[in-house]
């Protein structure tokens, strides 16, 4: 059985080289790249790599994730090419409370004076700009986004004609969260399923010394909730996790079925449980 030193010797060199992953990603991060209608009243307007989303209404909208710091300007550009402004969010959401994801969210909170809400886990890391992340713990820091209502498991967040329900799936982070609702596109109707796929960023721990207490669990208990949701249209954080660029390349006419995938979402859940029992495996030897 490795000794607690050896151990941390390990898990400082992974996180040296998480460090340069996270540098040589940044270029995909921070990429242009068009937004475009994924179906119904859902768009994506992110980054190449990142995945932000705007739910459109006739009240206003709602924006899921909001990329890097420098992010707002890129976001805004698609929000406008697809007929929508920024100025119209009225409710803010983010999916992990991760610098990647959460940089430019104090910038367009204070831009459009739309509403933070959050689970309870992932506001409190929001509120602090990320110093609190047992992960990084404020090594990648962002801006602090205040949070005007706390969100759980099984809420509709409702907005106009929009209709959103909440998923806690922990474990990337402690408060990750996934968001579903139902559309009628040309006379049928989907299951829209915007993931948080339950990744393992290198250096986290799960079994010895935890890097928070019940993530082992957290993570079992995400790919067994998220396996059982009736899933035909997907997206996620990160455009490589659903396929993006394999699906719908920049100038493709938009079709209701471009990102029907209920096979490829279990199968990508399947993936990332594969790897979490191995991770553990080897935390175990």
């Amino acid at each position: 059985m490795k000794t607690k030193f050896s151990i941390s010797l390990i898990m400082s060199g992974v996180l040296l080289f998480s460090t340069a992953l996270f540098s040589a990603q940044n270029d995909s991060w921070s990429r242009p790249f068009p937004g475009h209608r994924i179906i119904a009243n859902l768009y994506a307007v992110g980054t190449y790599d990142l995945g932000v989303f705007l739910i459109t209404s006739e009240d206003g909208h709602i924006l899921i994730n909001t990329g890097l710091e420098e992010s707002m300007p890129l976001i805004r550009e698609n929000i406008e090419s697809l007929g929508y402004s920024l100025e119209d969010v009225k409710i803010l959401l983010t999916q992990q409370a991760h610098w990647d994801h959460t940089g430019a969210l104090a910038e367009i909170k204070k831009l459009t004076g739309a509403e933070m809400w959050a689970t309870e886990e992932d506001a409190r890391v929001l509120r602090d700009g990320g110093f609190s992340d047992p992960h990084f713990k404020g090594r990648e820091p962002f801006k602090p986004v205040s949070v005007d209502k706390i969100i759980e498991e099984g809420d509709v967040i409702e907005l106009g004609e929009i209709h959103l329900t909440v998923h806690e799936h922990p474990g990337h982070t402690e408060g990750s969260s996934s968001y579903s609702m139902h559309v009628n596109e040309a006379g049928r109707d989907y299951d829209v399923l915007i993931a948080n796929m339950a990744s393992i960023n290198p250096g986290v721990r799960l079994t010895f010394d935890p890097t928070y207490p019940g993530i082992a669990e957290d993570f079992a208990n995400t790919y067994r909730r998220q396996k059982a949701l009736d899933v035909d249209v997907w997206v996620a954080a990160h455009g490589g996790q659903y396929g993006l660029h394999d699906k719908w390349q920049p100038g493709q006419p938009y079709s209701p079925d471009t990102f029907v995938d209920p096979v490829g979402f279990i199968a990508a859940v399947n993936r990332y449980e594969d790897r979490y029992l191995k991770y553990i495996a080897d935390e175990q030897r």
